[in-house]
């Protein structure tokens, strides 16, 4: 099984870091809907390019399990430069599950998975961020880790790696995903189930609430799938999908 799996939002905590320098720097801000992890898509240096016809509803994020800010555009950038500006900064975040990468380290050797880790982060001081990205990963227990930035829709890259599966915990990327590639979307989403966008499972999104949640799934989809036809039906079993092609 080839997988993509997103880093920020997925393994990384880049939300509890940009939180702490958004309040610093902003004491006065109240609470709102805006989150950190919302906006590595409006980082510098990173483009956007998502099929069209994105709804309000597919962009909706969960925010009872993050401490949201409500900054302007110039404040996002302040915080972005301060941020970026920390030499090696991506190497310095948390891991949000304690554990999951080695864990998917395990898996991936003992299942024989091809793991390939998908980021769009914007550079920061020091080095490149493929490098500090694959020492994170390799201090957390991913030994050898292939780590692709991108900047493209998810879908094409999907598509172009023939991925089986892509894990992600932004919506719009899972919906590249859904509609530019004969990938799964397993999108990882850590608020309430009730706040989940409707329009995941129409389009054949799966939905899972942790990254230790979403291994135990994909274990077992793999347990006796023979053929990429064969797990893709599993996994739509699992995560109680219909056919992608009739949500369409």
């Amino acid at each position: 099984m080839r997988i993509g799996c997103d880093l920020d939002g997925v393994l990384a905590d880049l939300n509890r870091a940009f939180i702490a320098v958004a309040r610093r720097r902003y004491p006065q801000l109240d609470v709102s809907t805006v989150t950190a992890a919302d906006e590595v898509a409006a980082a510098p240096g990173v483009a956007e390019d998502s099929p069209e016809g994105v709804t309000e509803e597919v962009l909706a994020r969960p925010a009872d399990d993050l401490v949201p800010v409500a900054l302007t555009r110039a404040q996002m950038d302040e915080t972005w430069k301060e941020l970026c500006g920390v030499t090696d900064f991506w190497e310095t975040l948390e891991e949000i599950e304690d554990g999951a990468i080695a864990r998917l380290a395990t898996l991936a050797e003992a299942q024989q998975w091809e793991i390939i880790f998908l980021t769009s982060r914007p550079g920061s001081a020091g080095q490149l961020v493929q490098r500090q990205s694959q020492r994170w990963l390799d201090r957390k227990g991913f030994r050898w880790p292939s780590v692709y930035v991108v900047q493209k829709s998810r879908g094409r890259i999907a598509d172009a790696l023939a991925l089986d599966v892509v894990i992600d915990d932004r919506p719009e990327n899972c919906l590249d995903v859904a509609l530019e590639s004969k990938a799964r979307a397993i999108l990882v989403w850590r608020g309430a189930a009730a706040s989940v966008p409707a329009s995941a499972k129409r389009l054949g999104i799966g939905v899972v609430p942790s990254v230790a949640a979403c291994l135990d799934l994909l274990v077992e989809a793999d347990r006796s799938a023979t053929t990429p036809v064969d797990l893709v039906q599993r996994l739509k079993r699992l995560l109680g999908l219909g056919s992608r092609a009739a949500a369409r």
